[in-house]
């Protein structure tokens, strides 16, 4: 995925959480020239929403380097900026690490697809990923919204329209409004931020669209308790009716270092919804979806973050303590090594069957 790197005012250019001051040998920025560093990557436009809000959120990119998300704002008076690196090339599902599942849920030809986890959990790469697929495999028209737009993708079978909020359009919802008439096969909705948005996600993926968007929640249940949470509760089951009919796949991701050597890996789970999760998800049962993910692995390609961890672990690409704290559910994480004839401390001394209990 993408590396994290840091612009702040009195700490060195690319200066980065846990270096010092002098990491590159070079002095610390004044206020004046991290201002000056920052305004050279806008536009007036802007500089102007900026002033007035001072907070911004951008892309850009460097010819011959990278693509640079950023994020622009004050502190203690002074402008300050976060830069994180883009590569121009998309990674494969291979290269990212993603389950076999994904390149599948890329081939559907309806339905909606979440991609969900914490800022800086890879979101916007693996959808960077799967559209890409879709670009080399298909031929469709694909419309992107995104606040901002990171990877850029061309024409390739596929005719691919990015809109940019704040560039290209005025927000989310109005760019939703419109996009029917605009005759997209795939829609790519940046981020699923409020009712009108998830409301349209929706009604495009039910009138016969892919539809790919992104949740900051952690798990597949989460997720769909998210989007349900959101709607008051007369609404609720004509959206519990329409979701288990669009639903097509929840990818669940966080990032983690690498055990040995730079670099980190991803952790994923996957929800995929069979016939038995789609009526849980009508039936209001969405507590009860975990289990079917325990033991939906072989059959339908689902597996759990535990199950993610685990099998990260047992390849020697993450570390124990990194196992333990990334897990949803630690006592269940425990009993699952223990099975798999790990000891830890503190943990159980005899395999004990996984619980196939409920998961929020």
């Amino acid at each position: 995925g993408a590396s994290d790197g840091g612009k702040m005012t009195g700490r060195p250019a690319g200066d980065g959480i846990g270096r010092g001051d002098d990491a590159y040998g070079t002095p610390a920025l004044t206020p004046v020239e991290t201002r000056q560093l920052c305004y050279s990557v806008l536009t007036d436009a802007q500089k102007h929403k900026f002033e007035e809000e001072s907070e911004l959120d951008l892309s850009f990119g460097v010819k011959g380097l990278s693509r640079f998300r950023a994020n622009i704002f004050m502190q203690r008076g002074a402008v300050a900026g976060a830069f994180r690196a883009i590569p121009f090339k998309i990674m494969t599902f291979q290269e990212l690490g993603l389950p076999p599942i994904v390149a599948e849920l890329a081939k559907r030809p309806r339905g909606l697809v979440l991609v969900t986890g914490p800022t800086g959990s890879g979101k916007s790469t693996t959808l960077a990923a799967i559209i890409d697929k879709i670009n080399q495999e298909r031929r469709e028209h694909i419309i992107t919204i995104e606040d901002p737009i990171e990877y850029l993708h061309p024409h390739k079978n596929c005719i691919v329209n990015q809109r940019e909020v704040g560039a290209d359009t005025q927000s989310f919802k109005r760019a939703l409004k419109y996009i029917l008439r605009q005759d997209p096969d795939v829609v790519l909705i940046g981020e699923m931020r409020d009712l009108e948005t998830i409301e349209a996600a929706l009604v495009i993926s039910e009138t016969g669209h892919l539809t790919f968007a992104t949740l900051h929640t952690n798990t597949a249940v989460q997720s769909i308790n998210r989007i349900l949470d959101v709607f008051p509760p007369y609404q609720q089951p004509q959206v519990r009716a329409q979701l288990s009919f669009v639903l097509q796949g929840i990818i669940s991701q966080q990032l983690l270092p690498r055990a040995n050597g730079p670099g980190r890996v991803l952790a994923v789970e996957v929800m995929i919804p069979n016939a038995a999760i789609r009526n849980l998800i009508r039936e209001d049962k969405v507590h009860q979806i975990y289990s079917q993910m325990q033991v939906g692995q072989a059959k339908f390609g689902m597996q759990t973050m535990n199950q993610s961890l685990l099998s990260l672990y047992q390849r020697k690409l993450i570390t124990l303590e990194e196992c333990l704290g990334r897990s949803t559910d630690v006592e269940e994480i425990r009993g699952m090594l223990a099975n798999a004839g790990i000891s830890i401390p503190g943990g159980p001394r005899t395999a004990r069957p996984q619980p196939t209990g409920t998961r929020q």
